[in-house]
């Protein structure tokens, strides 16, 4: 057949049943290594357009191959999208909100997985590439390192990719900005939880006891110092200590035996990490033990940042404004203290994340990421899924003679 001008619009005669996908996607959320309907859903189609996939890789993930008109070059190239909702419950009332109750794809990966799908079907219907694109539909991004899991799974040994590349939906960008940079884009995630032992008492007499809410107070207050007077002013972290649990409230004259903090710590290189994690440490044993208390810290480095290589971040910008135009690419999006599971993938190749603009209008489309209210805009999924098609053919180019 031939094929319209561009990938966008030829993705875009599809554009009715691609929304269709979507909503039914959007309408039966599932939460990490859960996500069997969905991979169900996303293997069904890819058996009725004869694509070739793997199923089962880092649990409930798949993975597509679809071979250009040509494999003599030996490139290959790979293309993520994530697949599972958040435990969270909709607010929003029209006919394709979720169906089950605290399950919600407030994140978007409904969309993201459709524009690879399209994507896929996209390159499978037209081959213009010398190479392999594997179509990885990875489970499991929301705090579950779905991605690590592919990898140890055996992902990059499976389906060889030279350089490996993501997209994910930005709702506060104008719809159809792709938005990339080189060096962070997302930070490094940690988990650090501090119990601290105390004696418990009166609230009338305490000076008897050692009191842990007092402790944890302290410590609190003192962690706000360590990015201020530890992290260098040009680099960046974040330190929150986001939930404190001690004592009861219907106990107002008691003491408490202990306390328990939990937060999360921001960094976007090692070194700063590493200092973070020391300082907090040191802080808590002190501070605790200038009370008389005990303080325990445990600290868990869940992901890592997401650090786009120079080279495949310039590439993905010349290929969106190959998409959008260049007018409509923005090359230095300031880096997200947010994080990333596709930042395994990027320790093991090259690659580069990058975001789709989704705009502020209609209903949903305002709200943004992990909102009880957020829907994303299907108006996008031909220019998301242009995006990575056309990453498969301008990397893996078809010789012109």
């Amino acid at each position: 057949m031939t094929s319209p001008t561009s990938p966008a619009d030829h993705i875009r005669q599809w554009q009715a049943e691609l929304a269709s996908f979507r909503r039914d996607l959007h309408a039966h959320p599932e939460l990490g290594f859960e996500e069997h309907r969905t991979a169900g859903a996303v293997a069904g189609a890819l058996a009725r357009l004869r694509i070739e996939h793997a199923t089962g890789i880092g649990r409930t993930g798949i993975v597509a191959s679809v071979a250009g008109a040509s494999t003599a070059s030996g490139r290959a190239i790979g293309l993520r999208a994530d697949m599972d909702a958040l435990p969270m419950h909709e607010e929003n009332a029209f006919a394709h909100r979720s169906t089950i109750d605290g399950r919600m794809h407030g994140c978007g990966h409904d969309g993201h997985t459709t524009m690879l799908l399209a994507a896929a079907r996209y390159l499978a219907a037209t081959r213009r590439f010398d190479g392999i694109a594997y179509l990885i539909f990875q489970p499991g991004e929301e705090g579950y390192a779905g991605g690590k899991a592919m990898i140890d799974d055996g992902l990059f040994e499976r389906f060889p990719a030279d350089a490996v590349y993501a997209l994910h939906n930005w709702p506060s960008l104008p719809a159809g900005t792709i938005a990339v940079r080189p060096g962070p884009m997302m930070a490094a995630a940690d988990r650090v939880e501090i119990h601290i032992g105390g004696r418990g008492g009166h609230g009338a007499h305490p000076d008897l006891a050692i009191d842990p809410v007092l402790v944890a107070a302290h410590i609190i207050t003192a962690a706000q110092s360590i990015v201020s007077r530890n992290v260098d002013p040009v680099d960046t972290a974040v330190v929150s200590l986001c939930s404190m649990q001690a004592g009861n409230p219907g106990a107002m004259s008691v003491i408490p035996r202990e306390a328990h903090l939990v937060g999360t710590v921001r960094t976007f290189n090692t070194a700063t990490q590493d200092m973070v994690e020391r300082r907090l440490t040191e802080l808590a044993h002190s501070i605790a033990a200038a009370f008389g208390a005990t303080a325990r810290v445990a600290y868990q480095r869940i992901y890592p940042a997401t650090i786009n290589t120079d080279a495949e971040a310039i590439f993905a910008g010349n290929v969106a404004a190959s998409v959008v135009g260049e007018a409509n690419v923005v090359r230095d999006l300031p880096p997200s203290m947010g994080s990333e599971d596709f930042s395994f993938m990027l320790q093991e190749r090259p690659g580069a994340y990058a975001r789709l603009g989704q705009g502020g209008t209609g209903e949903g489309h305002g709200a943004f990421l992990h909102d009880t209210r957020y829907d994303f805009n299907d108006d996008v999924i031909p220019i998301g899924a242009a995006y990575l098609a056309s990453l498969a053919e301008r990397a893996m180019p078809l010789d012109p003679r």
